[in-house]
C-alpha cells in the first residue's frame, strides 16, 4: 500500500477518508482513504463527516512512539471504548448478582473471619511465647496433670535416698567451687585495654551469677512437693536461659553438667519426699492395725473374765444345789455351765484363729452417695464397735449396715472381695481405703458365691439422720430460714 501524500491523514472522524491537515487544524479537503476495505454488504461510499465547529483537535502527529497508531485512532478508541463498555457491564451484572444472593453480606462477613483468624493466630503465638516464659505454679493445674507419682530413680527406702541426696550434694558443692566448672565464661575478655581486668570482671559477674542460680536452686529444693516435680524442673530451666541470655555479651552460662547435677537432686529430692510420706502412710496404718487388734485382744480378755466369773458362779451354785438335793435345779445349772463352757471354747477359738472375724458391707449415702459402699472385716467381739467408730464425728452421718456375718475366713473372703471389685476402687493409689463405686446389690451377688446365702442382708440404707435432714432442710426453705444450701 502507497503512503499518503503529505498532511494527508486518516481522518479522525470516519476512517473511510482521508483529511487534510495544514498544520493547524483539519481542513474540509477529504479524499477516498484506500486502506480502507470496504464490508461486502456495503454499496456506495458515504459523504465525509462534515467537521464540527469546535474541532477537539489531536496534537500534530509526530515521529515519538506511541501506543495509540497513527493512523486509525477512531478504530482504536472505538475498540477501547467497547472494552470498557463491556467491563461495565460485566461489573453491573456481578454486583446485581452479588446483591440477589446477599453475597456482599457474605464478603464481609468473610473479611471479618479472616481479620479474627488473623488475631488469633498472633494470640497463639503470643500464649506460646508466655507458655515458654512463665512457669505453671498453680497446684489445682499440676495436680490434674502428674497424675500418680513415678520414682526417678527407684531405690529401697527413705534411708538410701537420703545418702544418695548426701552423695550428690558433695559432688555439687565440689563443682560450685571457683574454677570448678558450674559456670563457663568468656576467657578472652579485656578492659581498658587490660586483659587482667578483664578476666575478673568476668569472673566477678560470673560468680553473681552461680549465686543467683544456686539460691533458686536451693529454694527449690526447700520447696519440693513431689506433685511439682515438673514444673519445678522448668523453673529451674527457664533460670538457667535466662542467665545464659543476661550474660551472653561475655560467653557466661550455667554448665549443662552443673545443671543435669541440679535437676538430679531435685528428682532425688522428690522421691525421697514421696517415700517418706508413703512410709509414714504405712507407719500409721500399721500403728492402727496394732490398736485393732489390741482393742480385739483386750475385748477378748474381758469376755474370757467375764465368763470365767460366770462360770465360777454356777459352779458355786450347782455345788449348793446338789447338796440340797434339788435335781431339776441342778439340770438347770449344769446346762447353764455348759453354754458358758462352749462360750469360752468360741473366745479362746477367736483369740487363737486370727483369721476369723466378721464381714461386712456398710454405706453412708449423706456422706458419699448411693453409689458407693465400703468392704471391710473386724474381729471384735462386737461387731457393731467398730461400724459406729468409722462413723464418729469425721463424717456427717452414720454409716448403714447392709450385710454383717462371721466367717472363719473373713480375711480370705475380705480380700477375694477388694480382689472383684479393684477396678471399682475409689482411691486407686492406697488399697487400704476399701470404698468402692457399686452398690449394695452387686456387693450381695459376690458374697453369696463366697460364704453362701446370707441370713441377713438389707439392700436400701435407712439413713434416718440423713432423711430427717433433709426434711428439716426441705422445711426450713419453705420458712425461708435457711442461709446456705447444699450443692
Amino acid at each position: 500500500m502507497k503512503n499518503p501524500a503529505p498532511n494527508w491523514y486518516q481522518d479522525p472522524f470516519d476512517a473511510r477518508w482521508l483529511r487534510y491537515w495544514d498544520g493547524r487544524r483539519w481542513t474540509e479537503h477529504v479524499s477516498r482513504n484506500p486502506a480502507f476495505v470496504e464490508p461486502p454488504d456495503v454499496g456506495t461510499l458515504p459523504q465525509p463527516v462534515p467537521i464540527p465547529d469546535k474541532q477537539q483537535v489531536p496534537a500534530q502527529p509526530s515521529n515519538e512512539r506511541s501506543d495509540v497508531p497513527l493512523f486509525g485512532v477512531r478504530n482504536f478508541a472505538q475498540q477501547k471504548s467497547e472494552e470498557v463498555g463491556q467491563l461495565r457491564k460485566e461489573l453491573a451484572d456481578l454486583r446485581a448478582e452479588m446483591d440477589r444472593l446477599g453475597a456482599l453480606d457474605v464478603v464481609e462477613l468473610a473479611r471479618q473471619r479472616e481479620e479474627l483468624r488473623k488475631k488469633v493466630d498472633t494470640g497463639r503465638l503470643v500464649l506460646a511465647d508466655l507458655e515458654r516464659k512463665v512457669v505453671k505454679t498453680q497446684e489445682e493445674e499440676i495436680l490434674q496433670e502428674v497424675g500418680i507419682y513415678t520414682y526417678r530413680h527407684p531405690l529401697s527406702d527413705s534411708t538410701t535416698y537420703k545418702e544418695e541426696l548426701r552423695r550428690l550434694q558433695d559432688r555439687i558443692k565440689v563443682m560450685a567451687r571457683q574454677d570448678g566448672g558450674a559456670v563457663r565464661s568468656a576467657n578472652s575478655w579485656n578492659v581498658n585495654g587490660s586483659a587482667a581486668e578483664g578476666r575478673k570482671l568476668v569472673r566477678d559477674f560470673s560468680k553473681l551469677m552461680l549465686r543467683a542460680y544456686n539460691a533458686e536452686a536451693d529454694n527449690l529444693v526447700r520447696s519440693m512437693k513431689p506433685y511439682k516435680l515438673d514444673s519445678t524442673i522448668d523453673r529451674l530451666t527457664k533460670v538457667a536461659t535466662t542467665i545464659a541470655r543476661l550474660g551472653n555479651t561475655m560467653s557466661i552460662r550455667i554448665a549443662p553438667e552443673y545443671q543435669e547435677l541440679r535437676i538430679k537432686e531435685l528428682e532425688l529430692t522428690a522421691d525421697y519426699l514421696e517415700i517418706l510420706a508413703r512410709e509414714k502412710e504405712k507407719e500409721r496404718e500399721t500403728r492402727e492395725r496394732l490398736r485393732e487388734e489390741r482393742k480385739v485382744q483386750q475385748e477378748i480378755e474381758r469376755e474370757r473374765e467375764r465368763l470365767e466369773k460366770e462360770r465360777q458362779h454356777y459352779a458355786n451354785v450347782l455345788a449348793r444345789l446338789e447338796s440340797n438335793g434339788d435335781l431339776a435345779a441342778v439340770e438347770q445349772a449344769r446346762a447353764k455351765l455348759e453354754d458358758i463352757g462352749k462360750a469360752i471354747e468360741d473366745v479362746d477359738y477367736r483369740a487363737a484363729n486370727v483369721r476369723a472375724g466378721y464381714v461386712y458391707v456398710i454405706s453412708n449415702i449423706g456422706a458419699f452417695g448411693e453409689r458407693m459402699i465400703k468392704i471391710g472385716m473386724t474381729r471384735r467381739l462386737e461387731p457393731m464397735d467398730r461400724i459406729r467408730e468409722l462413723g464418729d464425728a469425721s463424717v456427717p452421718f452414720r454409716f448403714d449396715v447392709h450385710a454383717l456375718f462371721f466367717a472363719e475366713d473373713a480375711v480370705g473372703i475380705e480380700a477375694e472381695m477388694h480382689r472383684r471389685m479393684d477396678d471399682r476402687r475409689v482411691n486407686r493409689v492406697n488399697p487400704r481405703r476399701e470404698f468402692f463405686y457399686a452398690t449394695p446389690l452387686e456387693a450381695r451377688e459376690h458374697l453369696k458365691e463366697l460364704a453362701g446365702d446370707l441370713l441377713e442382708f438389707n439392700e436400701f440404707p435407712e439413713a434416718v439422720e440423713f432423711h430427717q435432714s433433709r426434711e428439716a432442710t426441705a422445711a426450713a426453705d419453705l420458712a425461708g430460714e435457711r442461709v446456705t444450701a447444699p450443692a
